[in-house]
């Protein structure tokens, strides 16, 4: 749901627009939102270095226009990568289990040593 509220923001949708698409509350989602925006560049920094670990022969992740939407692209790059190293797996399955369940984290910085 969550992997799902990002990557609607990512494609230029409003969060009260996003809410109501998942039956969710927007004070909900616009902190979901807000809280991974306050770390998109260092997750796109973790995710785009996790994503070449994974596949060295991997190009580069093209931009997608904002901090945000790198940072969900660069998620995407990083599952793809990794279906072919640990098999097939959801590209927000795969983040929660990379971030060890803190992607959305604001009470300390699971992205230490990322930039």
């Amino acid at each position: 749901m969550i992997g799902a509220a990002l990557a609607a923001k990512a494609a230029g949708h409003g969060h009260r627009r996003i809410a109501r698409d998942l039956g969710r509350l927007a004070e909900t989602v616009r902190n979901w939102l807000r809280n991974f925006a306050a770390g998109a560049e260092a997750i796109r920094s973790f995710f785009t270095v996790l994503a070449h670990d994974l596949d060295p022969l991997l190009g580069s992740i093209e931009p997608a226009g904002s901090a945000f939407a790198d940072a969900v692209e660069a998620i995407a790059a990083a599952a793809r990568a990794a279906v072919g190293r640990l098999g097939p797996r959801g590209p927000w399955s795969f983040a929660t289990a990379a971030s060890a369940g803190r992607l959305l984290s604001n009470t300390n910085c699971p992205w230490a040593g990322a930039d």
